[in-house]
């Protein structure tokens, strides 16, 4: 038996970013978003030889195991494999075994990831990884568990995989795991503009604070604009456009000049706004249509602004 798991990106439409926590965290408000582009995760009980002979030699291929000699086999395929850690770092893996660990029973399976949403992006593939992990072992092991059983053991893994299990879009506070489903009023239309290599998130957070510092700026309580929740709930997608906000992307620009370029060009070939998503570096732009969004693309790549540009729509969420 095998099941398989289609998980969205995240992209955020908002992201204010408040004080240093004890615990080494950020207090953030963030208005998440799911968008059509997708990780899929394949979890089999059949587990095999540490190179599955259905699986292409240039995929990445690695038997972890546990005090008891039982693990998961992990192979990763995809445009974006390549970047993707196969070590124990590898959220998909943590969440095999935190699974396994409050189930009561061995990880052994084994675990496929096809990516298709670049890595240190920005757009929270490893936590979308961790998602499709925890809800295809779900149904694979028979534990049926609702979902508000699993996000728990969620926001242990990551500040990001609660969303990734559910999608759609939603407000997130404390380090953005706590969450409240946000209705949108239509489809809406982005243009995914990738970069051609990832950003670290702990070193753009760390130019946070670093120019805050250099300003002797105080960080106040952050707040999503409730302007922008009433437009998402309206479909108003120009208001959405002008009120797209991220405090992580001025960092992002210091750290990465290069993004100011490509968020010139894709307002130049007409979106309706452009943001740096999360930490970066990839940036996200927001257009009237499924054409727009084609046009915008395509503007982008001929300008040579970005590695690649993809057309996709949200929300999306989660789905078998």
């Amino acid at each position: 038996m095998q099941v398989s798991v289609r998980v969205p990106a995240k992209i955020n439409l908002a992201l204010r970013v408040g004080p240093l926590r004890d615990d080494g965290f950020h207090e953030l408000t963030t208005v998440f978003h799911g968008v059509s582009l997708y990780d899929e995760v394949t979890v089999s009980d059949e587990v095999g030889s540490d190179q599955p002979s259905d699986q292409p030699p240039d995929h990445l291929s690695r038997r972890f195991t546990d005090e008891g000699g039982d693990g998961p086999l992990l192979t990763i395929g995809g445009p974006h494999g390549s970047g993707l850690a196969a070590d124990a770092s590898n959220l998909a893996i943590r969440a095999i075994d935190a699974l396994a660990k409050a189930a009561g029973r061995t990880p052994r399976a084994r675990l496929h990831i096809h990516k298709g949403i670049p890595v240190s992006a920005g757009l929270a593939g490893g936590s979308a990884d961790a998602a499709g992990t925890l809800l295809a072992c779900n149904q694979l092991w028979g534990l049926d568990w609702p979902v508000a059983r699993l996000l728990p053991i969620a926001q242990k893994l990551g500040s990001d995989v609660p969303f990734a299990l559910v999608g759609g879009t939603a407000v997130g506070v404390g380090r953005g795991e706590q969450l409240d489903p946000v209705p949108v009023g239509r489809d809406l239309h982005w243009v995914v503009a990738a970069a051609d290599e990832g950003l670290s998130t702990p070193d753009v957070y760390r130019q946070l604070d670093a120019l805050r510092a250099a300003r002797e700026m105080e960080s106040a309580d952050p707040a999503v604009d409730a302007s922008l929740l009433t437009a998402l709930e309206r479909g108003d997608v120009r208001t959405i456009g002008g009120l797209l906000a991220n405090d992580l992307q001025e960092a992002a620009l210091e750290l990465r000049p290069v993004l100011a370029d490509t968020l010139r060009a894709g307002n130049a070939a007409g979106a309706l706004g452009g943001i740096v998503s999360g930490s970066g570096p990839t940036c996200v732009f927001l257009v009237e249509s499924a054409a727009h969004a084609r046009d915008v693309a395509a503007a982008l790549v001929a300008a040579g602004a970005c590695a690649s540009a993809e057309p996709v729509t949200g929300p999306a969420v989660p789905s078998f």
